[in-house]
């Protein structure tokens, strides 16, 4: 009986790094047998120059305080000159560098200006993250307002505020100058609502998944040109948007937040500090070099939880 079961090929594998395939000039290699380069600071961002749109608020501000401390020139971009230079001494006090620059994300004439400002004082910006955003009461389904009585004016506001100023326009500005220059780093902030659309928050929820989808657009189409683009899912973090959906006016967490601690694993709202590492992750060229289009979840275990 012949049989049909053939040995095993032998097949010689040339030694590290040669076997790479020529083919693949831009990819990055270690030199052979040299691991010195994995003993450097992964996460130092030293000579990177990165704009937060929404550096006033509390999640866009953590970010920018962490890039700060990690080496980065922070643009600390927003309409609120009071607030931003808050956050540029807030900053300063850690340590960082940071300068306040006026910016209307819905603008683009303000996001020209705020781009060549930061241009001359800071340098070329090299990363962009995107933290403007929010909801907006006109659509947010209530037994008043049901989901087919929404104005079409309420949902235009919220696709505004997180697709427009929050990911189209900022991109436009900044992410052709930077494919130019060939290196760049783009995050923007979606939401566990990019995943799951949540009770209530129709227009929220809608938007939030345009933001991943055009996030991983903008990663196919730039990355050839040395421009990275990902997104950040952030939990629940109490902030000023949604801060009367969380707690009562006395404080107490509202039946809403009760619901949310009963679904996250972690059983608590995240502090805004526990967003700032996939931030500076996402920036460093060392550490995320081979990262583009995808989505880092920082939920408490949320949308891990079924029933």
């Amino acid at each position: 009986m012949v049989s049909l079961i053939l040995p095993p090929r032998k097949r010689k594998i040339a030694a590290w790094p040669s076997a790479w395939p020529a083919e693949f000039p831009s990819t990055k290699r270690l030199a052979g047998g040299d691991c010195a380069a994995m003993s450097e600071n992964l996460f130092d961002l030293s000579g990177e120059v990165a704009v937060v749109i929404g550096a006033t608020g509390a999640l866009g501000g953590a970010c920018a305080l962490a890039m700060a401390k990690a080496g980065a020139r922070v643009a600390v971009a927003g309409r609120n000159a009071e607030r931003g230079e808050a956050r540029v001494q807030e900053i300063a006090d850690a340590g960082g560098q940071a300068q306040f620059f006026a910016c209307d994300a819905m603008d683009p004439a303000s996001l020209k200006s705020c781009h060549e400002a930061v241009g001359q004082a800071l340098g070329a910006p090299t990363v962009l993250l995107n933290a403007a955003g929010g909801n907006h009461p006109d659509a947010v389904v209530t037994p008043e307002m049901p989901f087919e009585k929404i104005p079409l004016s309420g949902w235009a506001k919220v696709f505004d505020l997180n697709l427009v100023g929050g990911l189209l326009l900022p991109c436009q500005e900044f992410g052709p100058a930077m494919c130019g220059r060939g290196r760049g780093s783009i995050i923007n902030i979606a939401s566990v609502t990019s995943h799951l659309p949540l009770s209530k928050v129709i227009a929220y929820s809608a938007s939030k998944a345009a933001v991943l989808s055009a996030t991983r657009f903008l990663a196919r189409e730039w990355a050839t040109k040395g421009v990275r683009v990902n997104s950040i899912t952030p939990g629940f973090f109490p902030a000023e948007q949604n801060r009367k959906l969380l707690f009562n006016e006395d404080g107490t967490p509202s039946d809403r937040a009760k619901v949310i601690f009963g679904h996250t694993p972690m059983g608590r709202f995240g502090d805004s500090s526990e967003l700032a590492g996939a931030a500076v992750y996402l920036a460093s060229e060392k550490a995320a070099s081979f990262v583009t289009g995808s989505d880092i979840v920082v939920d408490g275990g949320f949308l891990s939880t079924t029933i």
